[in-house]
């Protein structure tokens, strides 16, 4: 068995539901030598998270969006609003979503299924530059 551990800071991106499966593919290149196992992703922050879902039609990350903003509006009467009103919101669709994955890794790829894609959900106006540490373990492909 093997472990690999890898950090990966992804560049600010808008509000949104973001697709991030290749670049947490080129962060941990090592997958590709992975016969069975898994990849843990654990995201280090509180007012985004990371979710799996379709990653086909482009509609659906606008509906995404606009589903969350259903659930937890900005103009509920929050109390913590010292860093703007997009703040606790940010921080309820967080704990909603998660902020980890643990993805099966089966003959060197992701065990995804057709139409599965890896979403960095930023729940920020200006949420900043987010950071991820990957951790695969597994049992090498035969040589």
């Amino acid at each position: 068995m093997r472990w690999y551990q890898r950090n990966l800071t992804l560049p600010p991106k808008s509000r949104g539901f973001h697709l991030i499966t290749e670049d947490i593919l080129q962060a941990i290149p090592e997958i590709s030598e992975i016969e069975t196992g898994l990849l843990h992703l654990f995201l280090q922050h509180t007012s985004a998270s990371i979710s799996i879902n379709e990653n086909a039609d482009p509609d659906v990350r606008v509906d995404l969006e606009t589903a969350m903003n259903r659930v937890c509006p900005e103009d509920m009467p929050f109390i913590h609003t010292c860093e703007g009103r997009d703040d606790m919101p940010a921080h309820v669709k967080s704990s909603l979503v998660g902020c980890q994955l643990s993805l099966p890794v089966s003959q060197g790829a992701l065990a995804l299924g057709t139409w599965q894609g890896l979403y960095l959900c930023e729940h920020r106006n200006r949420g900043g530059a987010r950071r991820l540490v990957l951790t695969l373990w597994g049992q090498p492909s035969p040589s």
